[in-house]
């Protein structure tokens, strides 16, 4: 028997998350190389000596660093279910269908330059970010429909090669770079949730829920688009209509989380499969819960690949690399099993 999602469950399970979610994060900013006292923590920015280290360790480097990695594995979950939604492709994700690396693209570029510049709270590497993953969710588009639109599959292939080719760009780009911008470049690259700045927050915080929450207006449309082009408008939903608008809205979600973390992969793929199997696949809530649960699972990861091996760091995006190449592989045996091999 299907389940009927009424308006008292969503909220549940968003209320849910949410508490499970804080704990979380309130867990992981106490943990670290250094211990730190919760007593001495919360005395107040001064202590003893006219200094507070536990204060400044825990505001101003793990709870921004914390928040931060909620932020960014919010908006890779929610784009990984509305790119599986639209190209009607289990397999979808930023990572894959290569809108991360034209995010990342346009960051190396902006790095190379020397772009530090900031116009009413918008960097130029934000800005050159967006352009990247806009420019690289055209070229999928398009070259997927010239492969052949009339297989979900050539979408997911025209990402792969388009993914390969702007991966080669940055591989090109850092190589003829100056030394010092190596390691902060290949670490970024890698996926490396830094610490950052309170002000930089609010602003990632307000595009990112922002475009969250304008995708979340178009859940019921995405859950018409995903019985195929002919029933969508047969329901009056424009199915081209929606799939620009939720491009646009992963596409600038992506460059801001991509823009502050670097290139993480396979958030997008394993949160939003792992609650459409436990919660199931109706997006006004697979998009949220999604949103939530990928926070944590960020968070946690980030919090792994900086004390597993402390005091050294490891860059987040290996832990999630680690943990997402099996389970893509799984998913392709098994979808692959399902329609057959580009039949």
């Amino acid at each position: 028997m299907i389940e009927t999602l009424t308006s008292k469950t969503l909220a549940v399970r968003i209320v849910t998350t949410l508490a499970v979610l804080v704990m979380v994060m309130c867990i992981c900013a106490l943990l670290g190389s250094h211990r730190i006292s919760l007593t001495q923590a919360f005395s107040g920015r001064h202590g003893i000596d006219g200094r507070n280290t536990d204060y400044e360790i825990l505001v101003g480097v793990r709870l921004p660093r914390v928040c931060l990695a909620a932020l960014v594995g919010a908006a890779l979950a929610c784009c990984g279910v509305v790119l599986q939604a639209i190209l009607r492709n289990p397999l979808a994700d930023p990572y894959i269908l290569g809108i991360s690396s034209g995010a990342g693209l346009g960051v190396i570029v902006a790095f190379l330059l020397g772009l530090s510049w900031t116009l009413c709270g918008v960097s130029g590497i934000s800005v050159l970010a967006f352009f990247g993953a806009v420019t690289t969710v055209w070229l999928v588009w398009t070259v997927g429909r010239f492969a052949g639109k009339s297989h979900v599959m050539s979408l997911l292939l025209a990402g792969v090669v388009v993914n390969a080719f702007f991966s080669a760009l940055i591989m090109f780009l850092i190589s003829v770079a100056a030394a010092k911008h190596l390691r902060s470049t290949t670490l970024w690259l890698m996926g490396n949730i830094a610490e950052t700045s309170w002000p930089v927050l609010a602003i990632a915080s307000v595009c990112i829920i922002g475009g969250i929450i304008a995708l979340f207006t178009a859940t019921q449309s995405l859950n018409v688009l995903t019985f195929g082009e002919h029933e969508a408008r047969a329901l009056g939903v424009d199915p081209a209509k929606v799939r620009l608008f939720a491009f646009a809205c992963s596409a600038f979600i992506t460059a801001v989380a991509v823009s502050l973390s670097g290139l993480i992969g396979f958030v997008g793929l394993i949160v939003p499969h792992s609650v459409r199997l436990t919660f199931g696949p109706d997006h006004r809530q697979l998009l949220p819960l999604s949103a939530i649960i990928g926070a944590g699972f960020l968070v946690i990861t980030d919090t792994l690949a900086r004390t597993i091996i402390a005091p050294e760091q490891l860059p987040v995006g290996v832990i999630t690399a680690v943990a997402g190449g099996p389970f893509f592989l799984f998913l392709l045996a098994r979808y692959t099993r399902k329609v057959g091999w580009l039949k």
